[in-house]
């Protein structure tokens, strides 16, 4: 085989690559995170660190494009999303990039409607000890996702969260 030959491959490929467009969710997209993730779930959260990524397992649930997590003001993941709010997500079937931005203290008033759904979709684990409701560092992490692609039965979606 020749090198043209073999470049031909790649170059078809490289062509449907970027004749590939992602596409804003349509109601079947919706329907399949919303199943999956619009309850607690663990997703995989990457971040980084002196230019290395950094991947810790999260709970996290999902409602209109972003995923939300309990965390603290002062752990190691937000102080690199202070840094540098770029991040990514991994979970059943779904990855994703987005900007991870810390919503501030869980009890405040301006995030009475989330918390409550976190409480809901947590509710096996909130109250175990591991929160402490008192602190104004347990905090709440949104990551507002831009871009993601998601399998589902033999099907892939590219999706633009924009």
């Amino acid at each position: 085989m020749t090198l043209e030959e073999k470049m031909t491959v790649p170059k078809a490929l490289l062509a449907i690559c970027m004749e590939m467009k992602m596409q804003k969710p349509d109601l079947k997209c919706k329907k399949i995170m919303d199943e999956r993730f619009g309850k607690d779930s663990i997703i995989a959260l990457a971040t980084v660190s002196d230019g290395l990524p950094c991947v810790r397992n999260v709970d996290g649930f999902y409602e209109n494009g972003a995923f939300y997590v309990i965390t603290h003001a002062l752990s190691g993941k937000m102080q690199q999303i202070r840094e540098n709010p770029n991040v990514a997500i991994a979970g059943d079937w779904f990855t994703g990039r987005g900007r991870g931005e810390n919503l501030g203290y869980f009890a405040k008033e301006e995030n009475s409607d989330i918390a409550e759904k976190l409480k809901k979709a947590f509710a096996a684990w909130i109250d175990n000890g591991h929160n402490d409701f008192s602190d104004e560092n347990t905090c709440i992490l949104r990551v507002r996702l831009t871009e993601g692609v998601l399998f589902s039965h033999g099907t892939r979606y590219e999706i633009d969260f924009t």
